[in-house]
């Protein structure tokens, strides 16, 4: 099964390393600097949301059955050979009606160039063997680009070691310990 960006909420720190990464894997020049010289600025397709005290990276899921697909009039929204849906600028005439149909405002609408943006899975990138830039540059491995099964496995670790983290191995109470027990109760 191929790889896909998995979340995992908990660990975001609002650093928004993603953000500037995903920014600059999608500037002309590809580097910091260069990147913030360009006009128009490039464009994050990775946003860091607040609820209350609990931050999240809001991207596009890459549904298996995606509205933003379907909805588009002219077939911009595609799926790659990796199964990333993407959006072909050129077919693209701004009608924003991915944006209004995507459940997790995944899809943003470029105001400069009046297209839509969303994550493409950084193609260049992962042809090369690399995770996409916004993965590569969180520090607390919030985003993970594994495999299903490798998600799931990793939940369940992080699971398992959450039940026993604050749980030590006690000896058996032998019967005096049960009789002080009882009296402290009474």
């Amino acid at each position: 099964m191929s790889k896909t960006i998995f979340t995992i909420p908990e660990r975001c720190v609002a650093c928004k390393s993603c953000e500037l990464a995903c920014a600059v894997e999608h500037s002309c020049s590809k580097t910091l600097v260069g990147a913030m010289m360009e006009n128009p600025p490039p464009q994050r397709r990775i946003n860091i949301e607040s609820v209350g005290a609990f931050t999240y990276p809001s991207r596009c899921q890459h549904c298996s059955e995606a509205s933003c697909v379907s909805a588009c009039p002219t077939g911009a929204m595609q799926r790659d050979a990796h199964d990333a849906v993407f959006s072909d600028s050129d077919k693209c005439i701004g009608c924003w009606m991915c944006v209004i149909v995507c459940p997790f405002g995944g899809v943003t609408a470029d105001q400069s160039s009046k297209k839509a943006l969303k994550c493409d899975r950084c193609p260049d990138r992962v042809a090369k063997g690399e995770a996409p830039a916004c993965v590569s540059a969180c520090p607390t491995q919030t985003l993970l680009y594994v495999t299903p099964e490798e998600f799931a496995t990793e939940r369940r670790k992080a699971t398992a070691k959450a039940a026993f983290a604050n749980s030590e191995p006690t000896a058996q109470p032998n019967g005096m310990d049960i009789l002080r027990s009882l009296k402290r109760a009474n």
